[in-house]
């Protein structure tokens, strides 16, 4: 079929268009494609949830893993306050919590965010976290290989199904700094 929509890289048995698969996503996800200008570039693939994780996924599905990108729950400590944050590094890649993230924060003490406090503050399933549709309060951090991504590969906001979009469009999501360094 000509018409059928085709993923730039991997092998899904199924591509959509993202705003035609919002029954697929988690809430939230749906919620901010709905209002966010660029999600017309934004494709759904339907993938099976036992190979969510990042390499499985990609021996799976042919999915190179330099056009993975996860996004990881950040919290940020400075006296009593807690700050939570997403960052966005391709999975070939490793986060910089202790000097990128914490100093960029503003904060004493910076770790990988405890899984039901990122499940309660995303409103998505562990594993599938996403940029999109993250809560409007936090600081959305994209390390700059990914912003320069021509595409990139995010969850949807559960384990099941991905998102791939162009690199360029995540720093247009809201609170999202690309910054230099971030993943080493």
């Amino acid at each position: 079929m000509s018409d059928q929509l085709r993923a730039p890289f991997g092998t899904f048995p199924v591509v959509r268009a993202a705003l035609e698969a919002c029954d697929e996503l988690a809430a939230p996800v749906a919620d901010a494609l709905k209002n966010w200008e660029a999600a017309g570039s934004v494709l759904y693939v339907d993938t099976d949830p036992e190979k969510a994780d990042t390499a499985v996924f990609c021996e799976a599905y042919d999915a190179p893993p330099e056009c993975s990108a996860n996004c990881v729950v950040v919290a940020a400590k400075r006296g009593g306050e807690v700050t939570l944050a997403a960052c966005l590094v391709l999975a070939t890649t490793r986060l910089d919590v202790n000097q990128v993230v914490r100093r960029h924060l503003g904060a004493r003490k910076a770790s990988f965010a405890p899984m039901d406090t990122a499940v309660a503050g995303t409103g998505m399933e562990y594993g599938g976290i996403t940029p999109v549709g993250l809560p409007a309060a936090w600081p959305l951090l994209i390390d700059e290989a990914v912003a320069a991504a021509p595409h990139v590969l995010v969850g949807s906001g559960l384990r099941r199904g991905k998102l791939i979009l162009p690199g360029p469009a995540l720093a247009q999501l809201p609170g999202a700094e690309v910054l230099p360094g971030l993943a080493a």
